[in-house]
């Protein structure tokens, strides 16, 4: 019973119990002989050849389930000398041996982007970790290309992404690969997720977080690991020697608030060793969302794309659930020629593009702040983050030449717009049946 002046303290904190070890006389939970070297999940342990058929399955089983690489299709392998990106090539490797029961039976390439300049590292250690780099990738038998991101040069975990990105994208284009595959994991794609969310990337995580993103058009990218767990891949890597390289990241060493994705990594792996079905079911979630277009777009023509992540810009004025919905729809209502009048910009445009002879160095954003044309052309999150930059230095050359060919056209579309002419509504039902 409870007593007067009875003193009231809080409970202890419990401690998280401790993994669960394979016993002496406990046997594998799929060949019930074998002796368990490795504990997945609790109640879960395989012997060595059992977590090897299950790993494996696990990769066929994602790339047999959604059916996108085909026969003799080219597919660049994006390397990046981690664990999971590890896991992938050797899981490639493995399946393009003779031994394989079901061979792979596409065309792998290899890519690795050196991040060196970008993460400060000396000349001296970039030298050595690319020798490193060589001599896995010239063990492996697949064509490799090894290309730099100094031309790309950034200081933000987020900003680094996109060029990263767009670079492998280059070199799948320029040696005809239509695929591209990615090491994300399963606990990867979590934290991914959950960082998306806070950015305000809702709209496009079926496309950031599924099996296969489609945004760029000719290359596809295909996540096959999107179904291991990172204790999965370290395990794997560690019982059957798969070789890696360590490479600093811009994030290395780097405090829990030094940016959103590590605030959120530190988040989930804390919540994942308190309860470990945390990065499961944000994983599930995932599977969940439908890359359904919006109503407004959906029998249109394809859309205007992002400068920096090329993901369909969300314009419209009927739906402004976001702030970038509110800031186009004010714009949009304002006629061209006081848009251009408060921006200082004349009402024709550029005889010359790129800023040749006769360039009137205002159309072009050749003279002034050419900050607001470039913001005008990113997503929502995009637009967020680039709130943190001063000015437009950091962006690579590309993404500024991108901008300006993008508002040339914009310009000779507005001039030449009443020149065109327009079906009238029973033609075009008539050119429809």
């Amino acid at each position: 019973m409870c007593q007067v002046g009875e003193d009231y303290v809080d409970p202890p904190p419990r401690e998280c119990p401790p993994a669960p070890r394979p016993g002496r006389g406990q046997k594998c939970v799929k060949c019930k002989e074998g002796k368990p070297v490795v504990a997945v999940r609790a109640g879960d342990a395989f012997c060595r050849d059992c977590f090897k058929a299950f790993y494996i399955h696990k990769f066929r089983a994602m790339l047999g389930k959604n059916r996108l690489i085909f026969p003799g299709e080219k597919v660049l392998l994006a390397w990046s000398g981690g664990p999971s990106s590890s896991s992938m090539v050797w899981q490639v490797l493995e399946g393009l041996s003779q031994h394989s029961a079901k061979r792979l039976r596409f065309v792998p390439g290899v890519v690795y982007v050196d991040e060196g300049a970008v993460c400060g590292q000396s000349l001296e250690d970039r030298a050595k970790t690319l020798a490193e780099v060589q001599q896995i990738l010239c063990s492996i038998s697949f064509p490799w290309h090894v290309v730099s991101l100094e031309e790309a040069q950034m200081t933000s975990i987020t900003w680094l992404l996109c060029p990263r990105s767009h670079l492998i994208l280059h070199v799948a284009r320029a040696h005809s690969y239509s695929k591209v595959m990615t090491g994300d994991s399963c606990t990867r794609l979590a934290i991914k997720l959950m960082t998306n969310l806070a950015l305000g990337r809702g709209a496009f995580l079926a496309w950031d977080t599924g099996f296969s993103d489609e945004r760029y058009g000719d290359v596809v990218v295909v996540r096959p690991m999107r179904d291991h767990t990172l204790k999965e891949v370290a395990f794997y890597n560690r019982l059957f020697a798969v070789p890696s390289v360590f490479t600093p990241a811009v994030d290395t060493k780097a405090p829990e608030k030094a940016s959103i994705h590590r605030l959120m990594e530190a988040f989930v792996h804390r919540l994942q060793a308190q309860f470990p079905s945390t990065v499961s079911t944000v994983y599930r979630t995932s599977e969940k969302l439908a890359k359904a277009p919006r109503e407004s777009c959906a029998e249109g023509p394809q859309g205007p794309r992002c400068l920096l992540c090329l993901c369909t810009l969300d314009i419209d004025a009927a739906d402004s659930a976001t702030a970038f919905g509110v800031q186009t729809s004010a714009l949009s209502q304002m006629p061209p020629s006081t848009l251009q009048a408060e921006a200082g910009i004349p009402t024709t445009p550029c005889s010359a593009v790129g800023g040749g002879p006769g360039c009137c160095g205002k159309a072009c954003g050749r003279e002034g702040d050419s900050q607001p044309q470039v913001i005008k052309q990113l997503c929502y999150s995009c637009r967020a983050n680039m709130k943190d930059l001063p000015s437009l230095d950091p962006l690579p050359p590309y993404i500024l030449a991108e901008a300006q060919l993008r508002s040339q056209r914009a310009w000779v579309m507005q001039d030449i717009q009443e020149y065109l002419i327009k079906d009238s509504a029973d033609e075009a039902e008539t050119t429809e049946s």
